[in-house]
């Protein structure tokens, strides 16, 4: 149980994203602490019990290297993996955050549950792009293995094209020097539906539509619904860019949701999202992003009939119960 003595314990290293989070928290008087991963260490090999917490809320973002935080990253694997040996409960743990961790593990899971993803391979220095990409089907994308918010994702229409920013060294392969060349899909009506689960079970699903020009898809960042009408981005308001990215409510299949719910829980995540679209060419439906950071949709009530954080919060306060 959640109290004074053995608050709930948000881990964290944005500093806006979680507002409206703390923002219910506050409302509902749930004592909570904000553990900052900027500021942050740990004993290792204490055997005095777990953190003074009744619940570990993991929220740390592979996107943390944009902030100029990628160390934060490889860190937070380490004391996750230290809190759990202690008997801490920690939700979206160890084996979720690998998973976030590793765009490669994430086809790899997918394929296993017999799933339908894009073709890629998988390089570990920018000359081996030319050779990974052949017999993939044009264009690609180099995509860094760790990722977030659509860096460094590089699209090429031709063999010429890679091999041409290989010559010129403009290849990025992330932080941990590995990438994956990709078969780039065009997307039936420019459509990406994300699906967010909560407790492993569905929650909703929002479609996001885009020009094609952007790989970033975070639904805390999209700007306005299909309608036209503009939204309150609470989440990030201070770093959300004016991406042109449209969204509205939907409501996804069965079978989607059966297979979300099965990569969620082979993956560990608890909380977080799948993305999939359909190709234009011929109509194959691909799943290829397995999230366990959910910011939620901006302005939720408006897009898709409830707040999210509402749910999230009741099932917080259960978990530690």
């Amino acid at each position: 149980m959640i109290t004074r003595e053995r608050p709930l314990a948000i881990y964290h290293e944005h500093p806006d994203w979680f507002r409206p989070l703390f923002a219910e928290l506050e409302r509902r008087g749930v004592s909570y602490v904000r553990v900052d991963a900027d500021d942050h260490l740990y004993e290792a090999g204490h055997n005095g019990g777990p953190p003074p917490y009744s619940l570990f809320f993991n929220r740390m973002s592979p996107s943390a290297y944009l902030r100029g935080r990628g160390h934060e990253i490889f860190y937070t694997l380490q004391y996750l993996a230290h809190l759990e040996s202690q008997g801490m409960r920690v939700v979206n743990g160890t084996k979720a955050f690998t998973t976030e961790l590793s765009k490669a593990r994430q086809l790899d899971l997918i394929a296993s549950l017999g799933l339908p993803g894009p073709r890629a391979r998988v390089i570990n220095h920018p000359r081996q792009a030319p050779a990974a990409a052949e017999g993939l089907r044009f264009p690609v994308v180099v995509k860094p293995n760790i990722g977030g918010s659509g860096a460094g994702v590089v699209r090429f229409d031709t063999p010429e094209q890679l091999a041409g920013a290989v010559e010129l060294g403009q290849l990025e392969l992330g932080i941990d020097s590995t990438a994956l060349v990709q078969e780039f899909i065009p997307q039936r009506d420019g459509r990406v539906t994300r699906v967010e689960v909560l407790g492993g079970k569905y929650l909703y699903a929002i479609n996001i539509y885009s020009n094609g020009e952007s790989f970033n898809l975070c639904p805390a960042d999209v700007c306005q619904t299909t309608g036209g009408a503009e939204l309150t981005r609470a989440a990030c308001a201070l770093d959300a860019p004016k991406n042109g990215l449209q969204v509205e409510g939907c409501d996804a299949p069965h079978q989607i949701r059966s297979a979300v719910e099965a990569i969620m829980d082979r993956a560990g995540i608890e909380l977080g999202g799948v993305e999939y679209f359909t190709d234009d060419r011929d109509g194959q439906l691909y799943f290829y992003d397995v999230n366990a950071l959910s910011n939620f949709v901006a302005d939720a009530p408006r897009v898709i009939g409830l707040d999210p954080f509402e749910r999230l919060v009741d099932w917080l306060e259960a978990e530690a119960r």
